[in-house]
């Protein structure tokens, strides 16, 4: 069974730990018990505020019931402070937890560790130890069951280094499945993430094992914790770069407590699917942010100028405006406002004119006249033939299959080159039979916020591995995220996408947060230090801007890189494999895409019964081996990791060599590299 190693505890005192977590799981049983049999309250009626009322009891009382669930996988504290006498009152002792725990007359047994008291559990050093005389971290088998626990004094002479040696032991211990929360060894410069204010934005430029996707999935946790009434008006949103890596991270807000969190895939958030699928080229061009102001000219240019005045009759009575009038309106109105609001107001401003030469003629007209005239046929024929509706789909089918209007709006921000590239080859007839890509799906997305603004906008927003967004892409979620707050995850060594938006004052400035606090992560606490100092190797190349990061575990043989042949490459790797399952914990094989399901198929018939990532949603919950297409390793990690001719993953891709940067930082113990063509040469 594997667990964290720790220093042996005394038979008494470990056996008397066990009792206090039965009495604490117990205790949250009976919460949990509680909660589910308290009856909702509910209130009569039918009216529709009654039954939106009914429907959130119902649910918060769902979320709690959730919430309070005992996960077997989980332990129910992680640490203890104990305290000089009489600085909390009665307790000189708090265990720290991943929830609240009370007994049945409300005394905490286990605090929050997201609660202030909880804050010198990660702060408190020997220098400041915040009142605390001692600091305990538990070891838990994979089944959390109790096995041991460290003491750390911060008093009285220093004999080891206990805190480096827990941190140690609980990213070496052994993982399956998906990632795992990292509470328990969360450290000063993560903490200071974790508890930043929600205001304003966090941008964290994370190196590979830095813990920064951890430390935003607990930055959620945290958030929710203080802010949890402000953030439940417009909901807390994750979004991930692909379903594989939403997966590996879906069980870190549960065992944190929290269950009301969407965790999904840009593509996902935009509405529209896509069913055609652009060349590179244009699939580029069109995530640019010039497409932005491009798309604003295609609109607004179906704006026209009034050819003649209109002629509104009341009985016998006749009121005119003239064309000169309706060009000033019109003037005044255009890009003052969205186009489907300037339209509305178009009719009313015109109505209006025709009220005051009403009231010059002794009438009293209300606003009911008003707005009989904004409807009649004299108004209705001026907007059809000045503002015309439109819908986004109707824009963007012009825009790409009209060169000479294509050429018109892209004016200077795009070459004749780049028009060509974005042109339609083979258009549709028309707009409602077009097929969309991916990259239009973001362009309609646009022009339909430039036609009619949506009001929601979320309270919280994550975007992880944003360094590969695009501006287009990043417009479309600040859109979404208009009056909340975000935090941004990434690292910009590992852009993989021809798209991506660039440094993070971009990032930030397309996401409509400029004022967004940057933050560097550069220890790395997961990967060890050879594996970084390889891999490390491509950083000036590929990223020359940023500082070389640092690896704070060395282990003995953590990196082999293996030269072979085309006739006993396939074999080495299975051999590698064969090695590689014989310690404890996850194995991955990581090779480009185009190879790794023949590597696959290799795999199954030498018997090792592998998983292919990409194929289901739950690859790493059936077995310790997976297959990984290199595009998909982003934000992944393993206990072993062998990576297969790296020369393909380079020559896969333009941005090949960032791509290879990622493979190579996947591995928490040991890396394997296995190649029959040379390594690139900033390996060598």
């Amino acid at each position: 069974m594997a667990e964290t190693t720790l220093n042996p505890a005394s038979t008494a005192e470990l056996e008397a730990e066990r009792v206090f977590l039965a009495e604490a799981k117990a205790a949250l049983a009976r919460m949990h018990q509680e909660v589910e049999e308290r009856d909702v309250p509910l209130i009569g009626g039918e009216d529709n505020d009654e039954r939106f009322t009914n429907e959130a009891n119902e649910r918060a009382k769902k979320m709690r019931t959730q919430a309070l669930l005992d996960l077997p996988d989980v332990p129910l504290f992680f640490g203890l402070l104990d305290y000089e006498a009489g600085t909390i009152e009665d307790l000189d002792q708090i265990h720290i937890g991943r929830r609240h725990v009370h007994d049945g007359s409300g005394v905490p047994l286990v605090i929050d560790w997201r609660a202030p008291v909880s804050v010198p559990f990660y702060r408190a050093t020997r220098s400041d130890r915040q009142r605390l005389v001692l600091r305990r971290r538990y070891g838990f088998s994979d089944h959390a069951e109790l096995t041991g626990f460290e003491d750390e004094s911060l008093i009285g002479a220093v004999e080891t280094d206990q805190a480096d040696a827990f941190l140690r032991a609980e990213i070496e211990r052994p993982r399956t499945g998906p990632m795992r929360d990292i509470v328990a060894t969360i450290q000063p410069e993560q903490d200071d993430l974790v508890r930043a204010a929600l205001h304003p934005s966090v941008c964290v430029q994370g190196a590979p094992g830095t813990g920064k996707t951890a430390v935003g999935l607990h930055r959620v946790a945290y958030l929710l914790y203080t802010e949890r009434e402000r953030l439940s008006r417009g909901g807390v949103v994750i979004v991930g770069p692909n379903r594989s890596f939403l997966s590996y991270i879906r069980k870190v807000l549960p065992a944190l407590g929290e269950v009301d969190v969407r965790q999904i895939t840009i593509d996902e958030l935009i509405s529209q699917p896509a069913t055609a699928v652009d060349d590179a080229e244009a699939a580029r061009l069109k995530s640019d942010a010039r497409m932005a102001l491009v798309l604003r000219r295609a609109l607004w240019s179906h704006i026209g100028v009034p050819a003649e005045g209109i002629l509104y009759s009341k009985g016998s009575q006749r009121y005119r405006v003239h064309d000169y009038e309706l060009a000033e309106i019109v003037s005044a109105l255009r890009e003052s406002t969205r186009y489907a609001p300037g339209r509305d107001a178009l009719a009313q401003r015109v109505a209006h004119a025709v009220l005051v030469q009403m009231e010059r003629r002794g009438e009293s007209p209300d606003d009911r006249v008003q707005n009989a005239v904004a409807r009649s046929k004299p108004v209705k024929a001026l907007l059809d033939a000045v503002w015309p509706k439109v819908v986004p789909e109707q824009v963007l089918h012009r825009l790409l299959s009209d060169a000479d209007f294509l050429s018109q709006c892209a004016g200077e921000e795009f070459t004749a080159a780049e028009c060509a590239a974005l042109l339609w080859q083979k258009p549709a007839r028309s707009w409602k039979s077009a097929k969309w890509s991916a990259a239009d799906t973001l362009l309609l997305d646009e022009l339909n916020d430039l036609i009619e603004r949506d009001s929601g906008s979320l309270g919280h927003l994550v975007l992880d591995e944003a360094q590969d967004l695009s501006a287009m892409q990043l417009r479309a979620l600040s859109r979404r995220c208009r009056t909340g707050s975000a935090t941004v995850l990434g690292d910009l060594a590992q852009a993989t996408t021809p798209w991506a938006a660039g440094s993070w004052a971009q990032v930030l400035a397309h996401l409509e947060k400029p004022d967004a606090v940057i933050a560097e992560l550069d220890r790395g606490f997961r990967v060890p230090e050879q594996i970084i100092d390889f891999a490390a190797k491509l950083l000036p190349q590929i990223a020359p801007t940023l500082g070389t990061p640092t690896g704070v575990r060395t282990i003995a043989d953590a990196l082999t890189v293996i030269a072979t042949d085309d006739q006993t490459f396939t074999e080495t790797l299975i051999t590698s494999c064969r090695t590689a399952l014989t310690t404890e914990g996850s194995v991955a094989l990581i090779a480009a895409d185009d190879r790794v399901t023949t590597l696959y198929d290799a795999l199954l018939a030498a018997g090792l019964e592998p998983a292919l990532l990409g194929a289901t949603e739950d690859e790493m919950d059936t077995t310790r081996l997976v297959c990984v297409p290199a595009t998909l390793a982003k934000g992944l990690e393993f206990d072993s990791v062998i990576v297969a001719e790296p020369s393909e993953i380079v020559a896969a891709e333009p941005r090949g060599l960032q791509r290879l940067y990622v493979v190579l930082t996947r591995a928490v113990s040991s890396l394997r590299v296995v190649h029959a063509t040379p390594l690139p040469e900033s390996l060598g």
